[in-house]
């Protein structure tokens, strides 16, 4: 720890890497590393030990150890994704939509979605499970700290189904007003760019254009 800190360790074993990545939600990319360790993988094997490329450490250079089909299944949903999501606000009796790009990063059945700070005034987060096709699990939210609900917290539960074609989620989320009453709505992610790298995450982190 104290050496990734320091930045005297700039390529994390891929077992730290992916520590990381669920830890902070965030590819390891984004986080200051470089690649993981070169003849490695961030992919394991069916018994979830890592995987070693039978080719040698050759600097500068990662080897794939599975084939197309294996890797782009252990790739999941990962990528930036396009958020978006309606409300109905009581207190200026309008339906709104709020949007946001999200990083969305998945290790094993567990989906872990984060919105990049320059994509809206608000932060918002998910934690999902997938299950087949329907991906169920909590959201929060911390709005603008100068907008309406001036920095509020909000969150609740949301359940999503996913298209056969794997660049689209839909469904609704749960959440409690002001009242204690149970509001409702529909949320939607839609798949912008695959990959995670801080070049992509850096190209996404602005307002959407819509």
């Amino acid at each position: 720890m104290q050496r990734w800190e320091a930045g005297t360790t700039m390529q994390p074993r891929p077992s730290h890497a992916r520590a990381l990545e669920r830890v902070m939600g965030l590819p390891i990319e984004t986080l200051g590393f470089g690649m993981v360790m070169a003849g490695h993988s961030l992919s394991d094997n069916d018994d979830g030990t890592e995987v070693e490329s039978p080719i040698g450490d050759i600097p500068d250079q990662v080897h794939p150890v599975k084939s197309p089909a294996r890797t782009q299944q252990a790739n999941g949903h990962n990528g930036v994704w396009l958020s978006r999501y309606e409300y109905y606000s009581t207190g200026r009796d309008a339906t709104f939509t709020a949007v946001h790009h999200v990083v969305v990063l998945q290790h094993d059945d567990r989906l872990t979605v984060r919105s990049l700070p320059g994509s809206a005034a608000s932060s918002l987060e998910m934690d999902l499970t997938v299950d087949g096709n329907v991906a169920t699990g909590t959201w929060s939210e911390r709005t603008a700290p100068e907008g309406y609900y001036r920095g509020a917290r909000y969150h609740g539960a949301i359940q999503l189904l996913v298209e056969l074609t794997g660049t689209r989620m839909a469904g609704k989320w749960v959440g409690f007003g002001k009242s204690f009453d149970i509001n409702s709505g529909p949320w939607e992610l839609v798949l912008q760019d695959p990959s995670t790298s801080k070049a992509t995450v850096d190209a996404f982190n602005r307002p959407p254009e819509l």
